[in-house]
């Protein structure tokens, strides 16, 4: 889990810190926070006729109850919408998060600080889980969901944020009392202070404390499902790794990722995003990051021109676009395509790179409202430079069988390489998916083989390094199709990155890492249909 948490929200804003719980322990005093202090409390409450805790002897917040918080705080009340949206509509997190925080209209500050809140409770959240069932009288499973997902947030402040304890109490316990009611705060609390009973080493070590099994420990400590740590530690031999890089590897995708731009060639510069803080990018020609809060409000964001877009996802497009296709194919200008094409941000990026050479680009999306992502991606270029098609790319080689020069086949997959930017993923995927997908990977790479002409090239691409959907697809296609060749991917991403030294080929296929390069583990793999 992200230990880097940004802002410490402790000390600012409105009783951030300074109400509820104050005087239970501070901030060094997490070990002892709640067990002194209210015992007396205790005995008049029960005298009272009040419920106690079925966990055992109650603790309440030393503060007087006119003290406690009684509002959400509203950079916490996002964290807990995005939560809640993502677990009961099955939405995405990144998609709900910018649009909730202008709704709530958070400065860059307390955005920065939704924004780990948000991601960090959802990266952790198997850990975390694995914390609570030690703290809660009952099954997670029977508790409302709303509660579970704010003790989520109040244990990923408390474990894995510069958050002073009393602060993450309060104000966890504050958003309960305001938007699920005065009961279910009064378990957040009791459950939340039996969680300062260890930091998060400390909980690692009493939760895995007596298992062998090394699968089942690093799934624990790093917050992934087991299936996911068994199938990236055989991607890593696969793709000719070391399997001891499996920590490396896991951790890296708990680490809050860094925004990475691209601008499009011939449209737009990086410039005023590097005035505005973005660092220049150390691998992609035309590339920066950026970590100072919404991208959106970056010139040249608003109009597609400059596009937020992993490196590694530019560096397959750019490979792509940079293989020489030599002798052998017909003459005039290119036709390109991109056979899966939402929501569009690789769509382009080959359609600006092709703009200089007079290339024309079909982008194929079978789904209608992703198809108009597409649209909107291109309106930056030129309209007479691309087309997007609304159908079904298995049936493109039949329809227009050796049409294209180059041919992009970015194919849906389990998107194992890209958990640290949409962690709900992880508790989402099962490996039967795996299955439902292997069949149409190999019919899409079969169409883009019939659709590419004689002595172009075809570029398949997943964001995944399984074998399952990597290396066996491409395999299993060309035994069953002769007349291609396998060219050095490796090669060509170095070709096209900043250094030409990447290191990312095994084989003729080429795989990028996290843990190594910074960027979401693309897989790429080239194939030159023979002239």
């Amino acid at each position: 889990m992200s230990a880097t948490g940004g802002t410490n929200r402790g000390s600012g804003g409105t009783n951030r810190g300074s109400g509820g719980s104050g005087s239970s322990g501070g901030p060094g005093g997490r070990g002892s926070a709640g067990k002194g202090g209210g015992q007396g409390g205790n005995r008049r409450r029960n005298e009272q006729g009040r419920e106690r805790n079925r966990g055992g002897e109650r603790q309440f917040s030393q503060a007087a109850p006119a003290q406690r918080t009684r509002r959400a705080d509203p950079a916490r009340l996002v964290a807990f919408e995005v939560l809640r949206a993502v677990a009961a509509e099955d939405a995405y997190a990144n998609l709900v998060l910018p649009a909730s925080i202008r709704k709530h209209k958070l400065d860059r500050r307390d955005a920065g600080f939704a924004t780990e809140l948000t991601y960090g409770a959802l990266r952790g959240q198997g850990t975390y889980d694995a914390v609570l069932a030690r703290c809660v009288d009952r099954p997670l499973d029977q508790l409302d969901p709303a509660v579970l997902d704010a003790l989520r947030i109040g244990v990923h402040q408390l474990l894995a944020m510069r958050v002073p304890a009393h602060a993450a109490l309060d104000q966890t316990v504050g958003l309960v009392r305001a938007v699920i009611g005065a009961g279910p705060s009064s378990l957040v609390n009791a459950v939340l202070r039996k969680v300062t009973a260890h930091d998060l080493d400390g909980w690692i070590g009493e939760l895995v404390d007596g298992m062998t099994d090394a699968t089942a420990i690093a799934a624990l400590t790093y917050s992934h499902p087991e299936w996911i740590v068994r199938a990236l530690r055989q991607a890593l031999v696969a793709h000719g790794r070391e399997v001891a890089e499996i920590d490396a590897l896991l951790a890296a995708d708990n680490a809050a990722p860094v925004v990475h731009l691209v601008a499009l060639p011939g449209l737009a510069s990086l410039d005023d995003a590097l005035a505005e803080g973005a660092e220049p990018g150390r691998l992609a020609p035309g590339s920066a990051y950026y970590s100072g809060g919404d991208v959106s409000r970056l010139p040249g964001v608003s109009t597609g021109t400059i596009r937020v877009q992993d490196s590694g996802s530019q560096l397959v497009a750019r490979a792509l676009a940079a293989v020489n296709l030599g002798t052998g194919r017909r003459e005039g200008a290119e036709e390109w395509l991109d056979l899966c094409a939402g929501p569009g941000g690789k769509t382009a990026l080959l359609s600006a790179i092709g703009q200089d050479s007079g290339v024309h680009l079909t982008a194929n999306e079978p789904v209608p409202h992703r198809a108009q992502l597409v649209r909107q991606a291109l309106r930056p270029l030129p309209e007479d430079s691309w087309t997007v098609r609304v159908g079904d790319g298995r049936e493109v080689g039949r329809e227009q069988p050796d049409r294209y020069d180059r041919v992009l086949v970015d194919a849906p997959c389990t998107g194992l390489g890209a958990l640290r930017r949409r962690p709900e993923s992880r508790w989402r995927r099962k490996p039967s998916d795996l299955v439902g997908l292997a069949p149409l990977q190999r019919e899409l790479l079969a169409s883009a083989l019939d659709a590419v002409a004689p002595g172009g090239v075809v570029a398949y691409v997943t964001c995944s390094p399984h074998h399952a959907e990597t290396d066996a697809v491409v395999d299993d296609c060309l035994r069953k199709r002769p007349g291609f060749e396998r060219l050095d991917a490796g090669a060509a991403l170095d070709a096209v990155s900043i250094g030409g030294a990447l290191g990312a080929g095994h084989g003729t296929s080429a795989q990028l890492w996290p843990h190594v390069h910074g960027t979401d583990a693309m897989y790429l793999a080239l194939l030159r249909k023979t002239p």
